[in-house]
């Protein structure tokens, strides 16, 4: 009797092992390769959600580990006569093919501007056909999630300049509409026009639509691709005007989703994280400090209760790390406002344990100090992008650290303009009134020089929200009687 094998547990097969020692030969198919690229067309077409599921997060992965560990899967045309030449499909396991090699591989530059344009494709037909096809949200999350990935690597790419050849350079040059800045835009803001996401999650307030009580799947028949695409883009927007430094759009982007609530957002672990770490560090950045430090305790507790599941999974390096940045934006929010009643205990517990000797030198706002902001906002803050080409011309100098240096040099003017305020803030927790000149006697300033610190304070501790309402950061407030007294 013929033993049947599942394309994961199949055995390596003569011509399996050949593939693996003689080296990429990317129109050899291996069996297993066949099966899984046989098995995954057909669930697509039957949009059997729960299988392509398994097929895409295990599988693949199992494969991958497998057989291309350090090479890319077989190229699209041979696989291609398996499924029908089907040109939804072909774009599809293109843009695996191109996630693997990102993940396992260094791109050329003509890989880059090959996956780019398989993404324009991709989107193309998404945005103006009639796509019959349900698929998992966790692929429509890495789909968008990889899009600004590769395009913020190409931006940190292309602006390394010195060392680049005459070839890349004039490849450069011929594909300069390749990840540029407005096309990757353009495509996350039609998906959120197209899919009307905004009036559907508007709807579903008044209980008209069922987007987030099914996950955003659709199961009448229709399909959810494009307006799971056009949710998951809010978070790319948001994502892609932090790495510009433009924190007001982004969290302008993410408005329609409401973050206080469980949402279709919170339904993938990758998604969920992005959302709030991006969230939370606009939000630093802007001085809305109360805000970051709220959701990033959420988030810190949901992963501490979780993360277990979630070691299997591919996401799984990625989740610990954006964890541990995320507890050292927490530390600095915590030092520029000591609201530490808003954290919950288990995560002071480990805030403490990780940044509990670098807070209390925070406090002190000497040069030392200033080295450990420095050191915690550079490991913490996303990799800031220059959207716009060099001019090609020499001498050919690398910029790719410029729109870091920028950031990093506005948050550290803050920090400093928030130096006069840790002496203040020590003597207002003690005195429930005092009189001006007493105050000033104690931080050995003059009354006028006083005056200039206590409006500092007030300015620093209140920030403009999202809705153009003044909100306040402080632990403590004050103000100022006819006779002089605070």
């Amino acid at each position: 009797m013929a033993t049947t094998y599942d394309y994961e547990e199949a055995p390596a097969t003569y011509d399996e092992g050949r593939h693996q020692d003689l080296g990429y030969d990317p129109n050899f198919v291996p069996d297993s390769v066949r099966s899984f690229v046989v098995h995954l067309y057909r669930h697509i077409r039957e949009k059997n959600v729960y299988e392509i599921h398994q097929m895409y997060e295990s599988s693949f992965q199992t494969l991958s580990d497998r057989l291309f560990k350090d090479t890319p899967w077989p190229s699209v045309d041979a696989v291609a006569h398996y499924v029908d030449n089907d040109q939804v499909f072909c774009l599809l396991y293109r843009e695996m093919w191109f996630r693997h090699l990102y993940a396992r591989l260094s791109p050329t530059l003509k890989q880059r501007i090959d996956s780019w344009d398989n993404y324009c494709s991709l989107f193309q037909v998404v945005l103006h056909r009639v796509v019959n096809m349900q698929l998992p949200n966790q692929w429509l999350w890495d789909m968008v999630d990889e899009f600004v990935y590769q395009f913020q690597s190409f931006c940190q790419y292309r602006a390394k300049m010195k060392n680049k050849t005459e070839q890349e350079i004039a490849l450069l040059r011929q594909y300069d509409q390749a990840w540029n800045v407005y096309g990757v835009l353009n495509y996350l803001q039609a998906f959120v026009e197209k899919s009307n996401i905004i009036q559907i999650l508007e709807q579903e307030k008044e209980d008209l639509e069922q987007f987030t009580a099914t996950d955003g799947y659709d199961y009448s028949g229709g399909s959810n691709v494009l307006k799971v695409l056009g949710y998951f883009s809010m978070v790319g927007l948001l994502r892609v005007h932090c790495l510009l430094g433009d924190y007001q759009t982004g969290l302008k982007c993410l408005l329609p989703i409401d973050i206080s609530q469980q949402g279709v957002y919170t339904s993938v672990i990758g998604s969920h994280i992005a959302t709030i770490y991006h969230y939370g560090f606009a939000n630093l950045m802007l001085r809305r400090y109360v805000e970051a430090i709220r959701e990033f305790n959420k988030m810190l507790l949901y992963i501490y209760k979780t993360k277990q599941y979630h070691q299997n999974s591919p996401q799984y390096e990625q989740i610990l790390k954006k964890n541990e940045q995320m507890y050292a934006l927490l530390a600095i929010c915590l030092s520029l406002c000591p609201q530490v009643k808003l954290v919950d205990e288990t995560v002071n517990s480990q805030l403490r344990e990780k940044y509990g000797e670098k807070m209390a030198r925070l406090q002190r706002y000497d040069d030392e100090a200033f080295v450990i902001y420095d050191e915690l906002f550079s490991y913490a803050c996303p990799k800031f992008i220059t959207p716009s080409a060099s001019s090609f011309e020499e001498p050919l100098v690398n910029y790719n650290q410029d729109a870091y240096r920028l950031q990093l040099k506005l948050f550290l003017y803050e920090v400093k303009q928030q130096q006069l305020l840790s002496g203040v803030r020590t003597f207002l927790k003690v005195y429930s009134t005092i009189s001006l000149g007493k105050l000033a006697n104690y931080m050995e300033v003059d009354e006028p020089t006083l005056r200039t610190i206590l409006l500092t304070y007030k300015h620093k501790t209140h920030a403009v929200d999202s809705d153009g309402k003044i909100i306040s950061n402080a632990d403590v407030d004050f103000y100022i009687d006819d006779v002089g007294f605070i």
